[in-house]
């Protein structure tokens, strides 16, 4: 690939049909590697503590494929179409100021997700290490500090070469992750299966509906956190027709199938992470393939974040100039001085850092779907999307939409009626509808009210 077409994959501009390279099997093989990493294990874990194999299963398909597709509806038509990221997409809805709320939110997102990924990737490095008989339990500290530098240092490396990089690599990590993944999944649930049948969730309510709820609503905010990654990967793709089923089924249906592995292991065992489990329950041998796992897999994510988080960023005034080297280090250095400073930090609030994703990407979705398809009739005006000032069709008010703005608050204040962030406690109609699906339909109807009564009557907004 040319110089110059990657020079084009780095800005935050528009990508032409003649620059977008990747097949639907590429684009396949790059968001399965991206989706597929430790926070499977984590959201298996938390839908363990409510429900059984089989019903906690059941709950995240469904919820996973649900969230997924409130992410795909959002994003791919425009970002195919146009041939921008999901930030860019954002600005006919939020403004040609208002869409810096996306980039907070994508930024805030994808820092937290990839904090989460690279101490992980310490810590099983360090246990790799301790199974090899390498280093000692004294040493854990430095060695995961060390490897999440390290991490950090490959993550750069390979992002240089932009999505080319991110592609060529996700090729290399693909069978592995996959195959290893199946093993470990056969393995937990051919060798623990009486365990697993026994197993009582250590937190279940005893109202059945409430639990089954919760694990859907886990399952729909762990992949409304896709929103954030899936424009800048999407974009590459020549158009809807073949990136809509990679996107289904390459990043919402892994996470389930490797969920489960999580659900399987804290209900049998009381412990989501495989690098504990897997010595246990295979020794030395199994123990380093399953670290080996999770350290590939925690890479590969870890990357799509940064080079989404990348392209967003150009889009931000001050930014669009630098280096894409310097772009990289932005999207790298908040996570590792996390990694090294605060390493439990993501760890000890990670339920919590789920209910963030559905309070504000839920409404976000909702306020995409209904305006792209409903108001707009599938068409946005793509030069407006990168001019400034009052001439834009998208200046809004002072370059911000209201519209957009009480459609978010509405949905925040829907979801936070319906479910409590941090203790989970709920109010009905919650037990029947989930937190995050209301939040997405105030959200959009908010929206469309006031676009319908005041946004256009107003000749705002580059409405027909």
């Amino acid at each position: 690939m040319s110089s110059e077409t990657t020079s084009v994959e780095q800005s935050g501009w528009p990508l032409t049909t003649r620059d977008r390279h990747w097949t639907q099997w590429q684009l396949f093989v790059v968001l399965l590697v991206a989706a597929a990493a430790t926070w499977c294990y984590i959201i298996g874990e938390y839908v363990g503590y409510y429900l059984n194999l089989k019903m906690g299963f059941a709950a995240m398909t469904a919820g996973s494929m649900i969230g997924m597709l409130l992410v795909t509806l959002a994003v791919v038509p425009v970002a195919t179409r146009y041939g921008v990221d999901s930030i860019a997409g954002a600005t006919p809805q939020f403004g040609n100021r208002g869409w810096l709320l996306t980039v907070f939110l994508q930024y805030a997102s994808i820092i937290g997700w990839n904090s989460l990924l690279l101490i992980f990737f310490g810590k099983s490095v360090a246990q790799l290490l301790s199974t090899l008989g390498v280093t000692t339990a004294e040493n854990v500290g430095t060695v995961v500090r060390v490897s999440t530098a390290l991490a950090c240092i490959s993550v750069f490396v390979v992002l240089l070469g932009g999505a080319t990089g991110l592609e060529r690599v996700a090729k290399v990590l693909f069978f592995f992750i996959v195959g290893i993944g199946f093993w470990m999944t056969w393995l937990l649930l051919t060798q623990q299966s009486g365990a697993i049948a026994a197993a009582k969730p250590a937190y279940a309510s005893g109202n059945l509906r409430w639990d089954y709820v919760t694990g859907l609503e886990i399952g729909i905010v762990s992949l409304l956190s896709w929103w954030p990654y899936i424009g800048a990967m999407v974009r590459e793709s020549p158009n809807a027709h073949t990136a809509t089923l990679p996107a289904m089924l390459g990043m919402g249906l892994p996470v389930p199938l490797l969920s489960l592995v999580g659900l399987a292991a804290v209900l049998a065992l009381k412990v989501s992470d495989p690098s504990a489990w897997m010595v246990q329950l295979g020794g030395t041998t199994y123990g380093a393939v399953a670290l080996l796992f999770v350290i590939a897999a925690n890479l590969g994510t870890t990357m799509a974040g940064v080079y989404a988080t990348g392209i967003g960023l150009r889009q931000v005034p001050g930014l669009s100039k630098l280096p894409w080297s310097v772009i990289i280090l932005f999207g790298l250095l908040p996570v590792l001085g996390i990694g090294l400073f605060i390493p439990d930090l993501f760890f000890d609030n990670f339920g919590t850092f789920l209910a963030f994703i559905g309070v504000f990407f839920a409404p976000l979705c909702a306020i995409q779907i209904v305006d792209y398809f409903l108001l707009r009739g599938q068409r946005i005006d793509i030069r407006a999307i990168y001019q400034q000032g009052e001439g834009s069709a998208y200046a809004y008010w002072a370059g911000f939409n209201p519209a957009a703005i009480l459609g978010m608050a509405a949905g925040f204040a829907t979801y936070v009626y319906l479910l409590n962030p941090v203790t989970y406690a709920s109010r009905t109609p919650y037990e029947y509808l989930t937190a995050s699906l209301p939040t997405a339909l105030m959200g959009g109807l908010v929206y469309t009210i006031i676009t319908l009564f005041v946004v256009k009557p107003a000749g705002k907004g580059g409405y027909r």
